[in-house]
């Protein structure tokens, strides 16, 4: 029988079990490294220290800079918000909310250069060491690199995925996402072999972040314990010991080493010829720190103001300790999604109602036990207050949360008895209700779920395997499910006799009517043209056989509703769900709406909120019909606006079922479509995937920006054709958007303009020459849900749910 535990051990434990309920409840700090990955603070070192922040309290989140004494406010457009920011020699960068498009600056006179734009291929990180800049892309996965004011790419060999990236001076460091080793690499020649050096330093250790400085690395190993490799001229790599997540973020620079105490958000740091002093920051908390060259700069926790200390810090221009004269920082980004992690306190206020800013979900506690190292045989406690009587928040709170994790274990425990007790199941007993139980087959037993409602994707899917099982299973007639038969008869007279007073358009194989049957229900409904069996008759037979398929078997909300059909002899009818207000084609071109500037689509969410939801209903049959289905005509006439200003797509005609990958293509016998929307790699080499409706509804997000046709006459009487392609492209890529955007809706106000720029960057992607180069619909899909959010707190009378206009 092993001896009781000493007094001394279970203090021990008490506390380690303290920082870690502590790290559960109060989740870590942002920290970064030299020049930094990417958060809301950045310092630029090289001919001027510059300090650059991202301002709290704004509607939009803008870059303010310290630099010599002086602060510049707005370095860029006010309109314009970003998310996260770093620094390196002279040059600060920035990514654009959306994580779509990188700018950076020269510190010596702020003017800006866009270095990247892609809107399917979304920056989430970004780090800059020396002049080497690299990002995370697609989810936190891939690695892009660019080197000073190069474009050209350099990647790390052989791996492409990774969690966390970080650069230190010419090189940069990862941890590769599915083995959690270090991989790095350098910018050049002699970087290069510190990089290979600092990267076979930490072979076979499993890590779960990496922070790279001057010549050095440190990170986190999936225990929590910090660890450094690389140069350690100035001791920077003489780690205090430490036991799991004792430190929850690190910052490097050239030859010392920063760090986050998990406990109290106070910051300790090693190295640099021990020249940092404590007194600076001993009793201040920090939510995140970033390191210069010779000095390190954190955002205070209580006032959120930077603060900076070192060696190399300038105190002639501001005293080491003292904040600077900079309005209050964000202690994160401004977000719109699902926090999954928890929002942090002062969200509202600090993102001015424009997001909340979540807790970082990178610590997972796993395991509660100590891992010292270092020379000493166990750690020494961690200090946690000026004295033991007078103990620090931090310690009180979390030994709150100690407590309160405690009781709710003892009252589990004791509920656990009384329950053992009643049912009898503890001593081989069952009390089973009178009442008739189910019987839960395998197949049907509900799942665990959690408390988060299912995703729209998630949600999809479900449908999709609902279709599939139907489509198997086939249907008892030659039409498929929900599609009433109607007599001939029924539908002339609701329709007035197919009157021109009833006319309302035309569709691939006919003209269509607006009618009303006899139980009062109003319905479009689309009649072929009737003839005897020639070739043209046949054409028209094959499309109403082909939107009867397909419309009968789908069933989304931005899909327009099949009612039925009729065939009679030759007649071929199709009976829809009546839309009340129309085609966007005639509300953007039609002649009596060219000249109202009161419509309601005459507003910048108006007209995204449209795009959006014709988005999503080609989205869900690229992705969620079985098989898939290529539309092969979408523009602006196809598109119908409901009585609730819902958008739908319609007119299947010419639809196809598609390949069950994106990769594949298939080559039907002649191509199809609508001039001006047809996609071009399609049309001269008939090739067809998936990516030829995304050109069609790039045509008309250019339409939606710009109110002109898909062709039209460039001059005012007898000009000659052009594109809406040709018109907007080059006008978007020269940054000059505000130039061609429709003037009947007008200037965008505060938040459209990023909404506005972000479709139009979209738009241009969509309407690439090569399919492989253009957006997926699931791309298309969550950057127009993003800039559709970015419209929410713009002045206007439309709402997320169902709309209601109100007239004057």
């Amino acid at each position: 029988m092993s001896p009781p535990p000493s007094a001394a051990t279970i203090a021990t434990a008490i506390i380690i079990t303290t920082i870690l309920i502590f790290t559960v409840t109060n989740p870590p700090p942002s920290a970064y490294a030299l020049g930094g990955s990417a958060t809301t603070v950045a310092v630029s070192y090289g001919s001027a220290t510059t300090i650059c922040t991202l301002l709290a309290d704004q509607p939009t989140q803008q870059i303010q800079c310290w630099r010599n004494g002086q602060v510049f406010l707005s370095i860029y457009a006010p309109t314009v918000s970003f998310d996260s920011i770093a620094g390196g020699l002279d040059t600060v960068c920035a990514v654009r909310s959306g994580g779509y498009s990188l700018l950076c600056w020269n510190v010596a006179n702020f003017t800006p250069k866009r270095l990247y734009l892609g809107s399917s291929t979304l920056l989430t990180s970004i780090t800059i060491g020396d002049t080497q800049i690299c990002a995370l892309t697609n989810g936190a996965t891939n690695v892009r690199c660019w080197r000073g004011e190069s474009h050209s790419a350099s990647s790390p060999n052989g791996t492409s995925s990774f969690s966390s990236i970080s650069s230190g001076l010419g090189f940069s460091c990862g941890v590769v996402g599915n083995t959690s080793r270090v991989a790095c690499w350098g910018s050049n020649t002699n970087t290069d072999i510190l990089a290979s050096k600092i990267e076979t330093q930490f072979a076979n250790m499993s890590m779960k972040n990496i922070f790279a400085g001057g010549q050095h690395a440190c990170g986190m190993n999936t225990g929590g314990v910090v660890i450094c490799r690389g140069n350690n001229d100035s001791g920077q790599l003489n780690v205090p010991a430490n036991f799991g997540y004792e430190y929850n973020a690190l910052a490097l620079g050239a030859n010392h080493t920063c760090a986050i105490r998990s406990l109290n958000h106070t910051v300790v740091c090693w190295g640099g010829g021990g020249e940092f002093s404590s007194s600076v920051t001993e009793d201040t908390s920090f939510e995140s720190i970033v390191a210069g060259l010779d000095f390190t700069c954190g955002l205070v926790t209580s006032n959120f103001s930077v603060i900076c200390w070192g060696p190399g810090w300038p105190n002639n221009l501001n005293p080491a300790g003292v904040g600077l004269p900079l309005q209050r920082t964000l202690p994160g980004p401004c977000v719109r999604s699902i926090c999954r992690c928890g929002i942090y306190p002062q969200s509202q206020t600090l993102c001015s109602g424009n997001g909340n800013i979540c807790w970082p979900c990178d610590i997972k506690i796993l395991a509660p036990q100590p891992q010292p190292l270092g020379p000493s045989p166990s750690p020494p406690p961690p200090s946690i207050g000026p004295s033991p009587s007078s103990p620090s928040k931090a310690l009180r709170r979390g030994l709150l949360a100690f407590a309160i994790v405690g009781s709710v274990g003892c009252f589990a425990g004791i509920c656990t008895v009384v329950y053992c007790w009643w049912t009898g199941v503890c001593f081989g007993k069952k009390k089973i209700h009178n009442s008739v139980q189910p019987t839960i087959s395998a197949a049907s037993a509900p799942q665990q779920s959690n408390s988060s409602p299912p995703s729209r994707s998630s949600t999809l899917r479900r449908q999709g395997s609902r279709l599939m099982r139907r489509q198997r299973s086939g249907t008892s007639s030659k039409h498929a499910d929900r599609a009433e038969e109607f007599l001939f008869q029924d539908l002339a007279a609701a329709t007035n006799n197919f009157s021109m007073e009833n006319k309302i358009g035309a569709g691939s194989f006919g003209v269509v009517y607006k009618g009303k049957l006899l139980d009062g229900r109003e319905v479009a409904i689309k009649r072929s043209e009737t003839g005897p069996r020639t070739k043209k008759f046949q054409e028209k037979e094959s499309a109403f056989e082909s939107e009867l398929a397909f419309l009968s078997r789908l069933h989304h909300k931005h899909l327009v509703r099949l009612v039925g059909f009729c065939e009679e002899r030759d007649e071929r009818l199709l009976v829809y769900e009546y839309m009340k207000n129309g085609a966007l084609y005639d509300h953007l071109h039609d002649k009596d709406n060219v000249e109202k500037s009161s419509s309601v689509v005459n507003s910048w969410k108006m007209r995204i909120k449209i795009s959006l939801d014709a988005a999503r209903g080609i989205e869900y049959l690229h992705n969620y019909a079985v098989p898939p289905i290529i539309h092969r005509d979408i523009k602006s006439s196809n598109i119908l606006i409901d009585a609730n200003w819902t958008a739908r797509v319609s007119d299947f005609g010419l639809s196809l079922m598609g390949p069950e990958s994106e990769q594949k293509h298939f080559r039907p016998t002649k191509a199809a479509g609508t001039v001006g929307y047809i996609d071009p790699e399609y049309f001269g080499l008939n090739v067809l995937t998936a990516k030829s409706d995304v050109y069609g509804l790039g045509v008309v997000l250019l339409e939606l920006l710009t109110g002109k046709r898909a062709i039209f006459k460039a001059g005012e009487n007898d000009g000659a054709p052009m594109s809406v392609v040709d018109y907007a492209v080059p006008a978007i890529m020269a940054g000059e958007l505000t130039k061609i955007l429709d003037p009947r809706v007008g200037p965008p106000e505060l938040n459209e303009a990023e909404a506005v720029e972000l479709v139009a960057y979209t738009a241009m992607h969509c309407v690439n020459l090569e399919g492989k180069d253009r957006p997926t619909m699931t791309d298309i899909v969550a950057n127009l849900e993003r800039a559709l959010a970015l419209c929410d707190d713009s002045h206007g009378s439309i709402s997320s749910g169902p709309i209601s206009i109100v007239s004057d």
